[in-house]
């Protein structure tokens, strides 16, 4: 089954001047019960960070949590003493664990651009960690590209505790790439740009799908497109 969700059924927020987000799951003030998570998908959000502005330190546990830069660039710090700068092409993963508390701040003229996803750990009581590659995904042409994932056996991704994969797609007009998964394993697409056709599904810019016993999605680009896709485990017992 393919449940899509339009871009205009995301949650808007701006709590501040200076942030611009979009919320796919409960989040923050924004709350429904129907829209939890999505196997260990737990947050999405796409979110705008103006310059010279950002989130002051905060605290997070027990949590996995993925940044894309898509444009711009955010200056990371937290309490286990690393400082770094995320830009645009690489992708940042930290492990809160046992807990742990940091501060993204885009300190240039430019408005930052980010997806930031939350999933539950597979395993509670982690110690804090924090890794960041130049994956330079948003390069790449018509294949669907590993950024983080919890499967030791693929090279040069981020690694995550957690039994999903987050893949990103430049796809071309006219081009087709071909998802396989299994039955115990749940897809999330998330278009950015552009249109595809997905099992007979058109999605434009900012729709979502969430697919379940769906083994094969066939991708099709109507238009030039970009999308992040997420392979997820459907059962909690093998998050």
């Amino acid at each position: 089954m393919l449940k899509l969700i339009p871009a205009t059924d995301r949650f808007h927020a701006a709590p501040v001047a200076w942030l611009n987000s979009y919320f796919l799951f409960s989040f923050a003030d924004y709350y429904d019960p129907e829209n939890v998570h999505f196997g260990p998908l737990r947050v999405f959000n796409d979110d705008t960070i103006q310059g010279n502005s950002g989130f002051p330190q905060h605290p997070h546990s027990e949590m996995e949590i993925v940044t894309l830069v898509l444009d711009g660039e955010l200056q990371h710090e937290d309490t286990m003493g690393n400082k770094a700068t995320i830009k645009k092409g690489e992708v940042q993963r930290m492990t809160a664990g046992t807990g742990l508390a940091h501060s993204e701040q885009n300190a240039t003229d430019k408005a930052a651009h980010i997806y930031q996803l939350w999933f539950l750990p597979n395993q509670k009581g982690l110690a804090p960690s924090y890794e960041q590659k130049d994956v330079d995904f948003l390069d790449t042409k018509n294949e669907l590209v590993p950024l983080v994932s919890g499967q030791k056996v693929l090279e040069d991704v981020v690694y995550m505790n957690s039994n999903s994969t987050v893949y990103w797609c430049n796809l071309r007009k006219g081009k087709s790439v071909m998802f396989k998964t299994f039955p115990i394993r749940n897809t999330f697409l998330y278009v950015k740009e552009g249109n595809v056709f997905v099992n007979g599904v058109d999605l434009g810019p900012n729709d979502q799908i969430r697919s379940t016993d769906e083994h094969v999605l066939e991708i099709q680009a109507t238009h030039d497109a970009q999308f992040i896709l997420i392979d997820l485990p459907a059962r909690e017992i093998n998050y």
